[in-house]
């Protein structure tokens, strides 16, 4: 009997250390990465399903860390719902708060994920100036320390405006987003240099509290050298909610020389 439970005692240490010791980085990449190749993602789904709150805590201690993990999930479960169901997408509103995603113990909405978690529980419509007055145990633990206003242009809400889908780690997660910013911010943007007006993607309007107010959002233009001189005058085009999946794009493995 002594020995079965020294026995016991051992296997249980082993097991919860085998789950405290999962790299949840790598299967949010590993989860996006099946998706992008047509391959079962049932196993990557199946431990997210089952992870607690207190193992993500452990494993994500950083905002690198927590970024690139939270935003891989965001896209892929994005493409999983809408390749699923493309009719959710006909009531966005519902789409995005509806909570659908099992991880950490809870059921999270795509909202969640993006203003509660990665925007530190901004909300959602105050052009990002406020802050949630009541914010839920698990999300304080969860979210980031600080906002970094480049995930706008690495979220893919699943509509043709959208930012394309880019796998994201945490080793490398500021040449990723620089690459991914620099990228689809020259595609969005036009400079008229006799008004010295640039016009460039809606979010930057939606979330200008994110990007420091108008100035701001002229600054990163100029500093990310989209346009030639900082605009003296910033408008938005219309976004266009046209549904469209596999918006894939690969970070070129030049960026890491």
């Amino acid at each position: 009997m002594k020995q079965f439970l020294i026995s016991f005692f051992f296997l249980s240490v082993f097991t919860v250390s085998a789950q405290n010791n999962v790299n949840y980085n790598q299967v949010s990449q590993d989860l996006l990465q099946n998706i992008m190749e047509d391959t079962s993602y049932e196993k990557q789904v199946k431990i997210l399903s089952e992870s607690t709150l207190d193992e993500l805590v452990t494993a994500l201690k950083t905002d690198q860390q927590k970024i690139a993990f939270w935003v891989n999930i965001y896209n892929a479960f994005i493409q999983i719902s809408l390749t699923e169901n493309p009719k959710l997408y006909e009531d966005k509103g519902t789409f995005f708060s509806e909570e659908r995603i099992k991880i950490a113990g809870e059921l999270l909405s795509f909202d969640a994920i993006e203003h509660g978690i990665i925007r530190k529980s901004k909300i959602k419509l105050s052009l990002g100036y406020l802050n949630k007055w009541f914010v839920a145990s698990w999300e304080r633990k969860l979210r980031v320390d600080k906002i970094d206003w480049r995930i706008h242009f690495a979220l893919n809400c699943g509509a043709k405006s959208c930012p394309p889908v880019a796998i994201y780690s945490a080793e490398n997660l500021e040449k990723e987003l620089y690459f991914i910013t620099k990228e689809y911010l020259k595609e969005q943007t036009t400079y008229n240099k006799r008004t010295k007006t640039a016009t460039s993607v809606a979010l930057m309007s939606w979330f200008r509290g994110d990007f420091g107010g108008n100035s701001g959002a002229r600054d990163l233009l100029f500093n990310y050298k989209i346009t030639p001189e900082k605009p003296k005058n910033l408008e938005f085009k219309t976004y266009d909610w046209t549904l469209l999946l596999n918006n894939y794009r690969t970070i070129p493995t030049t960026i890491y020389d």
